[in-house]
Protein backbone atom coordinates (compact mmCIF):
# COMPACT_ATOMS: atom_id res chain seq x y z
CA UNK A 1 0.00 0.00 0.00
CA UNK A 2 1.62 3.29 -0.85
CA UNK A 3 1.82 5.72 1.99
CA UNK A 4 1.86 9.06 -0.40
CA UNK A 5 3.90 11.76 1.46
CA UNK A 6 6.75 10.68 3.81
CA UNK A 7 5.84 10.26 7.02
CA UNK A 8 5.45 12.93 10.08
CA UNK A 9 6.43 10.61 12.22
CA UNK A 10 9.08 8.74 9.99
CA UNK A 11 10.02 6.88 12.75
CA UNK A 12 6.98 5.05 13.01
CA UNK A 13 6.70 3.70 9.84
CA UNK A 14 4.74 0.47 9.52
CA UNK A 15 7.06 -1.26 7.03
CA UNK A 16 10.28 -0.61 9.23
CA UNK A 17 8.65 -2.01 12.56
CA UNK A 18 6.88 -5.21 10.07
CA UNK A 19 10.57 -5.74 9.32
CA UNK A 20 11.42 -6.26 12.95
CA UNK A 21 13.23 -3.32 12.95
CA UNK A 22 12.42 -2.03 16.03
CA UNK A 23 13.75 0.57 19.04
CA UNK A 24 13.21 -0.93 22.23
CA UNK A 25 12.87 2.67 24.22
CA UNK A 26 11.33 4.45 22.13
CA UNK A 27 9.46 6.45 24.46
CA UNK A 28 9.58 6.40 28.45
CA UNK A 29 7.25 8.38 30.18
CA UNK A 30 5.33 7.85 33.71
CA UNK A 31 7.32 5.22 34.41
CA UNK A 32 6.59 3.14 31.43
CA UNK A 33 8.12 2.70 28.59
CA UNK A 34 7.21 1.23 25.15
CA UNK A 35 8.87 0.68 21.85
CA UNK A 36 8.41 1.64 18.73
CA UNK A 37 6.66 -1.62 17.63
CA UNK A 38 3.85 -1.51 20.99
CA UNK A 39 4.13 2.64 20.70
CA UNK A 40 2.85 2.34 16.66
CA UNK A 41 0.13 -1.23 17.66
CA UNK A 42 -1.60 1.06 20.81
CA UNK A 43 -1.70 4.49 18.98
CA UNK A 44 -3.20 2.99 15.87
CA UNK A 45 -5.64 1.48 18.13
CA UNK A 46 -6.54 4.38 19.17
CA UNK A 47 -6.23 6.03 15.78
CA UNK A 48 -9.32 3.19 15.01
CA UNK A 49 -11.55 4.95 17.75
CA UNK A 50 -11.04 8.32 16.76
CA UNK A 51 -10.59 8.24 12.74
CA UNK A 52 -14.19 9.54 12.58
CA UNK A 53 -13.84 12.57 14.28
CA UNK A 54 -12.71 16.17 13.12
CA UNK A 55 -11.51 17.57 16.43
CA UNK A 56 -10.48 16.02 19.96
CA UNK A 57 -9.42 17.36 23.17
CA UNK A 58 -6.57 15.80 25.24
CA UNK A 59 -6.16 16.53 28.57
CA UNK A 60 -1.55 16.72 28.19
CA UNK A 61 -0.30 15.21 31.81
CA UNK A 62 2.58 13.55 31.53
CA UNK A 63 2.02 10.24 30.85
CA UNK A 64 1.61 7.64 28.03
CA UNK A 65 -1.96 7.79 27.86
CA UNK A 66 -1.15 11.61 26.46
CA UNK A 67 1.45 10.30 24.02
CA UNK A 68 -0.83 7.37 22.67
CA UNK A 69 -3.72 10.28 22.30
CA UNK A 70 -1.69 12.92 20.54
CA UNK A 71 0.20 10.13 18.09
CA UNK A 72 -3.31 8.30 17.26
CA UNK A 73 -4.84 11.01 15.89
CA UNK A 74 -1.87 12.14 13.84
CA UNK A 75 -1.90 8.83 12.29
CA UNK A 76 -6.03 9.11 11.54
CA UNK A 77 -5.48 12.59 10.60
CA UNK A 78 -8.05 13.88 13.25
CA UNK A 79 -6.84 17.54 14.79
CA UNK A 80 -5.49 17.61 18.41
CA UNK A 81 -6.38 20.03 20.99
CA UNK A 82 -3.77 19.82 23.67
CA UNK A 83 -5.59 20.92 26.96
CA UNK A 84 -3.33 22.12 30.24
CA UNK A 85 -4.12 19.87 32.91
CA UNK A 86 -4.08 23.12 35.30
CA UNK A 87 -6.50 24.94 33.23
CA UNK A 88 -9.26 26.76 35.39
CA UNK A 89 -12.88 26.43 33.90
CA UNK A 90 -13.20 29.16 32.50
CA UNK A 91 -10.29 28.88 30.58
CA UNK A 92 -10.90 25.00 29.44
CA UNK A 93 -14.30 25.81 28.69
CA UNK A 94 -13.12 28.65 25.95
CA UNK A 95 -10.90 26.05 24.78
CA UNK A 96 -13.26 23.87 24.18
CA UNK A 97 -16.23 25.70 22.97
CA UNK A 98 -13.45 27.84 20.50
CA UNK A 99 -12.05 24.36 19.07
CA UNK A 100 -15.45 22.69 18.48
CA UNK A 101 -13.72 19.56 20.35
CA UNK A 102 -16.42 16.60 20.01
CA UNK A 103 -14.63 14.40 22.65
CA UNK A 104 -11.97 13.93 24.88
CA UNK A 105 -9.33 11.29 24.16
CA UNK A 106 -8.25 9.66 27.61
CA UNK A 107 -8.37 11.35 30.71
CA UNK A 108 -11.03 14.36 31.39
CA UNK A 109 -11.87 16.77 34.17
CA UNK A 110 -14.65 16.33 36.35
CA UNK A 111 -17.86 17.83 35.15
CA UNK A 112 -17.26 18.08 31.19
CA UNK A 113 -20.03 17.64 29.08
CA UNK A 114 -17.77 16.46 26.35
CA UNK A 115 -17.81 12.07 25.80
CA UNK A 116 -14.65 10.64 26.67
CA UNK A 117 -12.66 8.19 24.64
CA UNK A 118 -10.92 5.70 26.04
CA UNK A 119 -6.89 5.31 25.59
CA UNK A 120 -6.21 1.50 26.09
CA UNK A 121 -2.32 0.99 26.66
CA UNK A 122 -2.36 -2.88 26.14
CA UNK A 123 -4.50 -2.66 22.77
CA UNK A 124 -2.97 -3.47 19.62
CA UNK A 125 -4.12 -2.51 15.63
CA UNK A 126 -1.64 -3.00 12.77
CA UNK A 127 -4.36 -1.58 10.44
CA UNK A 128 -2.51 0.72 7.75
CA UNK A 129 -3.84 4.14 7.57
CA UNK A 130 -2.40 6.48 4.28
CA UNK A 131 -0.33 9.57 5.46
CA UNK A 132 -2.55 12.25 5.73
CA UNK A 133 -1.92 15.47 3.53
CA UNK A 134 0.63 17.57 4.52
CA UNK A 135 -1.80 20.64 4.90
CA UNK A 136 -4.05 19.06 7.45
CA UNK A 137 -4.03 21.18 10.63
CA UNK A 138 -2.10 18.69 13.39
CA UNK A 139 -2.86 20.76 15.89
CA UNK A 140 -4.48 23.46 18.09
CA UNK A 141 -2.73 25.21 20.30
CA UNK A 142 -4.04 28.11 22.97
CA UNK A 143 -2.06 31.05 23.17
CA UNK A 144 -1.74 31.97 27.26
CA UNK A 145 -4.05 34.58 26.61
CA UNK A 146 -1.85 37.89 28.28
CA UNK A 147 -4.11 40.28 26.56
CA UNK A 148 -7.27 38.46 26.69
CA UNK A 149 -8.78 34.57 26.33
CA UNK A 150 -6.65 32.40 24.45
CA UNK A 151 -6.27 32.17 20.94
CA UNK A 152 -6.08 28.75 18.68
CA UNK A 153 -3.00 28.32 16.63
CA UNK A 154 -3.84 26.38 13.84
CA UNK A 155 -0.50 23.97 13.47
CA UNK A 156 0.04 22.11 10.04
CA UNK A 157 1.59 18.82 9.39
CA UNK A 158 3.69 20.40 6.63
CA UNK A 159 4.65 23.14 9.31
CA UNK A 160 5.65 20.59 11.67
CA UNK A 161 7.82 18.52 9.89
CA UNK A 162 9.59 21.65 8.16
CA UNK A 163 10.18 23.21 11.91
CA UNK A 164 11.67 19.47 13.12
CA UNK A 165 13.95 19.37 10.23
CA UNK A 166 15.21 22.76 10.75
CA UNK A 167 15.99 21.87 14.71
CA UNK A 168 17.59 18.57 13.01
CA UNK A 169 19.93 20.60 11.07
CA UNK A 170 20.74 23.39 13.59
CA UNK A 171 21.56 20.60 16.54
CA UNK A 172 22.51 17.57 14.12
CA UNK A 173 19.81 15.56 15.82
CA UNK A 174 19.60 11.92 14.76
CA UNK A 175 18.29 8.50 15.43
CA UNK A 176 21.43 7.94 17.68
CA UNK A 177 20.49 10.43 20.26
CA UNK A 178 18.46 10.19 23.80
CA UNK A 179 16.49 13.13 24.24
CA UNK A 180 15.77 14.20 27.96
CA UNK A 181 13.11 16.65 29.25
CA UNK A 182 10.30 17.06 31.45
CA UNK A 183 8.28 19.64 30.40
CA UNK A 184 4.64 20.04 29.81
CA UNK A 185 2.76 18.81 27.19
CA UNK A 186 0.77 21.57 25.82
CA UNK A 187 2.80 23.81 24.00
CA UNK A 188 5.70 23.66 21.11
CA UNK A 189 8.84 22.67 23.31
CA UNK A 190 7.40 19.73 25.47
CA UNK A 191 4.84 18.49 23.00
CA UNK A 192 6.35 19.06 19.18
CA UNK A 193 10.03 19.38 19.91
CA UNK A 194 10.05 17.03 22.99
CA UNK A 195 7.78 14.02 21.50
CA UNK A 196 7.41 14.49 17.73
CA UNK A 197 10.87 15.21 17.04
CA UNK A 198 12.13 12.09 18.58
CA UNK A 199 9.37 10.19 16.95
CA UNK A 200 10.49 12.00 13.58
CA UNK A 201 13.82 10.87 13.76
CA UNK A 202 13.90 8.07 15.54
CA UNK A 203 15.87 9.14 18.76
CA UNK A 204 14.37 7.78 22.02
CA UNK A 205 13.50 9.85 24.82
CA UNK A 206 12.66 9.64 28.26
CA UNK A 207 10.38 12.48 30.07
CA UNK A 208 11.24 12.72 33.30
CA UNK A 209 7.66 13.69 34.84
CA UNK A 210 9.18 16.76 37.12
CA UNK A 211 12.32 18.43 35.29
CA UNK A 212 14.62 17.86 38.67
CA UNK A 213 18.11 18.00 38.63
CA UNK A 214 18.51 14.47 40.13
CA UNK A 215 15.64 13.31 37.58
CA UNK A 216 17.88 14.51 34.10
CA UNK A 217 21.10 13.57 35.89
CA UNK A 218 19.97 10.05 36.00
CA UNK A 219 18.54 9.56 32.74
CA UNK A 220 21.72 9.63 30.93
CA UNK A 221 21.11 11.50 27.93
CA UNK A 222 22.89 12.91 24.77
CA UNK A 223 20.28 15.78 24.62
CA UNK A 224 18.44 17.72 27.33
CA UNK A 225 15.57 20.46 26.82
CA UNK A 226 15.07 22.70 29.49
CA UNK A 227 13.47 26.06 30.20
CA UNK A 228 15.69 28.77 32.14
CA UNK A 229 14.00 27.97 35.50
CA UNK A 230 15.06 24.10 35.19
CA UNK A 231 18.71 25.59 34.23
CA UNK A 232 18.93 27.69 37.13
CA UNK A 233 17.89 24.83 39.58
CA UNK A 234 20.62 22.53 38.08
CA UNK A 235 23.45 24.92 38.23
CA UNK A 236 22.61 25.30 42.05
CA UNK A 237 23.28 21.17 42.65
CA UNK A 238 26.31 20.88 40.80
CA UNK A 239 26.59 17.19 41.57
CA UNK A 240 23.93 16.15 39.15
CA UNK A 241 25.00 19.50 36.98
CA UNK A 242 28.47 17.78 36.37
CA UNK A 243 26.75 14.73 35.50
CA UNK A 244 25.49 16.23 32.56
CA UNK A 245 29.05 17.02 31.32
CA UNK A 246 28.49 14.08 29.13
CA UNK A 247 26.14 15.18 27.40
CA UNK A 248 25.83 16.20 23.55
CA UNK A 249 23.85 19.05 23.46
CA UNK A 250 21.81 21.11 26.67
CA UNK A 251 19.15 23.67 24.78
CA UNK A 252 17.20 26.02 26.86
CA UNK A 253 14.21 28.14 25.84
CA UNK A 254 11.06 30.00 26.35
CA UNK A 255 12.55 32.83 28.17
CA UNK A 256 15.49 34.20 28.21
CA UNK A 257 18.40 32.34 29.88
CA UNK A 258 20.02 34.77 32.52
CA UNK A 259 23.76 35.53 31.55
CA UNK A 260 25.17 33.80 35.05
CA UNK A 261 23.19 30.88 34.65
CA UNK A 262 24.80 30.16 31.34
CA UNK A 263 28.42 30.71 32.80
CA UNK A 264 27.97 28.31 35.54
CA UNK A 265 26.28 25.64 32.89
CA UNK A 266 29.94 26.27 31.09
CA UNK A 267 31.70 26.10 34.22
CA UNK A 268 30.06 22.60 35.56
CA UNK A 269 29.13 20.81 32.41
CA UNK A 270 31.97 21.97 30.05
CA UNK A 271 29.68 23.03 27.51
CA UNK A 272 27.95 26.44 26.56
CA UNK A 273 24.06 25.97 26.61
CA UNK A 274 22.41 26.09 22.74
CA UNK A 275 19.58 28.61 23.51
CA UNK A 276 16.62 29.32 20.79
CA UNK A 277 13.53 31.66 20.00
CA UNK A 278 10.20 30.76 18.77
CA UNK A 279 6.39 30.51 19.66
CA UNK A 280 3.35 29.08 19.41
CA UNK A 281 2.68 30.74 15.71
CA UNK A 282 6.29 30.28 14.47
CA UNK A 283 7.52 27.02 15.96
CA UNK A 284 11.21 27.63 16.70
CA UNK A 285 12.76 30.40 13.76
CA UNK A 286 16.30 31.35 15.96
CA UNK A 287 18.58 29.32 17.32
CA UNK A 288 22.58 29.05 18.17
CA UNK A 289 23.82 25.88 16.12
CA UNK A 290 25.38 22.79 17.58
CA UNK A 291 28.71 23.42 15.64
CA UNK A 292 28.43 27.24 15.66
CA UNK A 293 28.74 30.25 18.32
CA UNK A 294 26.84 30.11 21.94
CA UNK A 295 26.52 33.48 22.80
CA UNK A 296 25.45 34.32 26.36
CA UNK A 297 21.94 35.99 25.70
CA UNK A 298 21.80 35.89 22.69
CA UNK A 299 19.35 33.35 20.86
CA UNK A 300 21.88 32.67 17.25
CA UNK A 301 20.41 32.71 13.66
CA UNK A 302 17.55 31.46 11.62
CA UNK A 303 17.10 27.87 11.13
CA UNK A 304 16.80 26.56 7.73
CA UNK A 305 14.03 28.23 5.97
CA UNK A 306 13.51 31.27 8.06
CA UNK A 307 13.82 34.79 7.42
CA UNK A 308 13.91 37.40 9.52
CA UNK A 309 14.01 41.78 9.88
CA UNK A 310 13.20 44.39 11.88
CA UNK A 311 10.91 47.15 11.77
CA UNK A 312 10.61 50.32 13.41
CA UNK A 313 7.09 52.27 14.19
CA UNK A 314 6.88 53.76 11.13
CA UNK A 315 7.51 49.82 8.95
CA UNK A 316 10.79 51.33 7.78
CA UNK A 317 13.95 49.27 8.32
CA UNK A 318 16.18 49.04 11.19
CA UNK A 319 19.76 48.21 11.03
CA UNK A 320 21.50 45.06 11.82
CA UNK A 321 24.48 46.45 14.37
CA UNK A 322 23.75 44.80 17.16
CA UNK A 323 22.21 47.65 19.06
CA UNK A 324 19.26 49.05 17.40
CA UNK A 325 15.91 47.88 18.30
CA UNK A 326 13.12 47.03 16.19
CA UNK A 327 9.65 44.86 15.92
CA UNK A 328 10.92 41.57 14.79
CA UNK A 329 9.01 39.81 11.53
CA UNK A 330 9.55 36.20 10.49
CA UNK A 331 8.43 34.33 7.23
CA UNK A 332 9.07 30.63 6.67
CA UNK A 333 7.60 26.86 6.09
CA UNK A 334 7.10 26.54 9.74
CA UNK A 335 4.94 29.34 10.46
CA UNK A 336 1.24 28.30 11.61
CA UNK A 337 -2.25 29.17 9.16
CA UNK A 338 -3.57 31.74 11.56
CA UNK A 339 -5.63 31.76 14.69
CA UNK A 340 -8.88 29.61 14.45
CA UNK A 341 -12.16 31.71 14.17
CA UNK A 342 -9.69 35.02 14.42
CA UNK A 343 -8.03 35.47 10.90
CA UNK A 344 -8.54 39.30 11.97
CA UNK A 345 -6.08 38.72 14.68
CA UNK A 346 -3.45 36.64 12.20
CA UNK A 347 -0.80 39.68 11.68
CA UNK A 348 1.14 39.28 8.34
CA UNK A 349 2.31 42.13 6.75
CA UNK A 350 1.07 42.39 2.80
CA UNK A 351 4.20 40.98 1.54
CA UNK A 352 3.77 37.75 3.86
CA UNK A 353 5.85 38.45 7.05
CA UNK A 354 4.35 37.72 10.26
CA UNK A 355 4.94 39.87 12.86
CA UNK A 356 5.85 38.89 16.08
CA UNK A 357 5.05 41.16 18.60
CA UNK A 358 8.63 40.99 20.19
CA UNK A 359 11.12 43.28 19.43
CA UNK A 360 14.88 42.32 19.54
CA UNK A 361 18.33 43.35 17.96
CA UNK A 362 20.55 41.71 15.18
CA UNK A 363 24.19 42.14 14.50
CA UNK A 364 26.13 42.00 11.31
CA UNK A 365 26.70 38.20 11.68
CA UNK A 366 22.92 37.73 11.90
CA UNK A 367 23.12 36.72 15.57
CA UNK A 368 19.70 37.86 17.50
CA UNK A 369 18.71 38.94 21.03
CA UNK A 370 15.18 39.14 22.16
CA UNK A 371 14.40 42.13 24.43
CA UNK A 372 11.15 41.26 25.29
CA UNK A 373 6.90 41.91 23.81
CA UNK A 374 6.22 45.24 21.77
CA UNK A 375 3.15 45.97 24.13
CA UNK A 376 5.44 46.11 27.20
CA UNK A 377 8.89 45.79 26.99
CA UNK A 378 9.58 48.30 24.64
CA UNK A 379 10.61 51.08 27.03
CA UNK A 380 10.61 54.53 25.32
CA UNK A 381 12.49 56.79 28.04
CA UNK A 382 14.47 60.03 27.81
CA UNK A 383 15.13 59.54 24.17
CA UNK A 384 16.00 56.31 23.74
CA UNK A 385 14.39 52.66 23.08
CA UNK A 386 15.51 50.52 25.74
CA UNK A 387 14.38 46.59 25.94
CA UNK A 388 12.98 45.44 29.52
CA UNK A 389 14.01 41.52 28.44
CA UNK A 390 18.05 42.62 28.97
CA UNK A 391 17.07 44.35 32.22
CA UNK A 392 15.53 41.70 33.64
CA UNK A 393 18.29 39.50 32.64
CA UNK A 394 20.84 41.26 34.08
CA UNK A 395 18.59 41.86 37.64
CA UNK A 396 18.03 38.02 37.35
CA UNK A 397 21.83 37.59 37.69
CA UNK A 398 22.15 39.09 41.07
CA UNK A 399 22.26 36.65 43.78
CA UNK A 400 19.49 38.93 45.77
CA UNK A 401 16.74 38.69 42.89
CA UNK A 402 14.34 35.69 42.76
CA UNK A 403 11.94 36.98 40.21
CA UNK A 404 11.80 40.30 38.21
CA UNK A 405 9.79 42.48 36.15
CA UNK A 406 10.73 45.65 34.23
CA UNK A 407 8.28 47.86 33.10
CA UNK A 408 8.14 51.52 31.69
CA UNK A 409 5.94 53.96 34.02
CA UNK A 410 4.90 57.32 33.06
CA UNK A 411 7.25 60.28 33.63
CA UNK A 412 6.97 64.04 33.37
CA UNK A 413 10.12 64.58 32.31
CA UNK A 414 11.71 61.18 30.35
CA UNK A 415 8.52 59.73 29.17
CA UNK A 416 8.65 56.38 30.61
CA UNK A 417 10.43 55.73 33.66
CA UNK A 418 11.72 52.35 33.84
CA UNK A 419 10.95 50.60 36.94
CA UNK A 420 11.53 47.04 37.89
CA UNK A 421 9.02 45.25 40.50
CA UNK A 422 11.99 42.59 42.20
CA UNK A 423 10.70 39.46 44.43
CA UNK A 424 14.06 39.50 46.49
CA UNK A 425 15.58 36.34 47.93
CA UNK A 426 16.81 38.75 50.72
CA UNK A 427 15.85 42.51 51.11
CA UNK A 428 18.67 44.75 52.91
CA UNK A 429 17.60 48.68 53.15
CA UNK A 430 20.17 49.45 50.45
CA UNK A 431 19.28 47.00 47.74
CA UNK A 432 16.92 49.02 45.31
CA UNK A 433 20.17 51.24 44.65
CA UNK A 434 22.48 48.33 44.81
CA UNK A 435 20.18 46.81 42.20
CA UNK A 436 19.88 49.84 39.73
CA UNK A 437 24.04 50.02 40.54
CA UNK A 438 24.64 46.33 39.12
CA UNK A 439 22.82 47.06 35.78
CA UNK A 440 24.29 50.71 35.15
CA UNK A 441 27.53 48.52 35.21
CA UNK A 442 26.48 45.90 32.90
CA UNK A 443 24.22 47.60 30.14
CA UNK A 444 24.40 51.02 29.02
CA UNK A 445 23.68 53.63 32.03
CA UNK A 446 20.50 55.38 30.77
CA UNK A 447 19.44 51.70 30.64
CA UNK A 448 19.30 51.31 34.56
CA UNK A 449 16.12 51.50 36.16
CA UNK A 450 15.19 54.85 37.92
CA UNK A 451 13.27 53.27 40.52
CA UNK A 452 13.07 49.64 41.79
CA UNK A 453 10.01 48.30 43.63
CA UNK A 454 10.44 45.27 46.25
CA UNK A 455 6.84 43.26 45.98
CA UNK A 456 6.13 39.87 47.32
CA UNK A 457 4.86 38.38 44.05
CA UNK A 458 4.74 39.26 40.31
CA UNK A 459 0.79 39.03 39.05
CA UNK A 460 0.63 36.12 36.70
CA UNK A 461 -2.16 34.35 34.68
CA UNK A 462 -3.51 30.79 34.59
CA UNK A 463 -0.36 29.95 32.50
CA UNK A 464 2.37 31.38 34.78
CA UNK A 465 2.56 35.06 32.50
CA UNK A 466 3.36 37.64 34.18
CA UNK A 467 1.14 40.60 33.73
CA UNK A 468 2.69 43.27 33.57
CA UNK A 469 -0.26 45.59 32.49
CA UNK A 470 -1.23 45.29 36.44
CA UNK A 471 1.92 46.92 37.56
CA UNK A 472 2.04 50.48 38.29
Amino acid sequence: MSFGPPLLLASLNPAAVAAGDDIPNAVTIDGTTLSRSDLLGAATSVAERVARAKRVAVLAEPTMSTVLAVVGCLIAGVTVVPVPPDAGKVEREHILTDSGAQAWLGAAPEGTGLPAIPVRQHARSWHRYPEPPSGTTAFILYTSGTTGLPKGVMLSRGAIAAGLDALADAWAWTRKDVLVHGLPLFHVHGLILGVLGPLRFGSPVIHTGKPTPRAYAEANGTMYFGVPTVWSRIVEEPTYATALSSARLLVSGSAPLPVPVFEKLVELTGQAPVERYGMSETMITLSTRADGERRPGWVGTPVAGVETRLRDENDEPVPHDGESIGGLQVRGPMLFDGYLNRPDATDMTADGWFRTGDVAVIDPAGFHRIVGRESVDLIKSGGYRVGAGEIETVLLGHPAVAEVAVVGLPDDDLGQRITAFVVAREESPDLAQALIDHVAKQLSVHKRPREVRLVAELPRNAMGKVQKKLLG
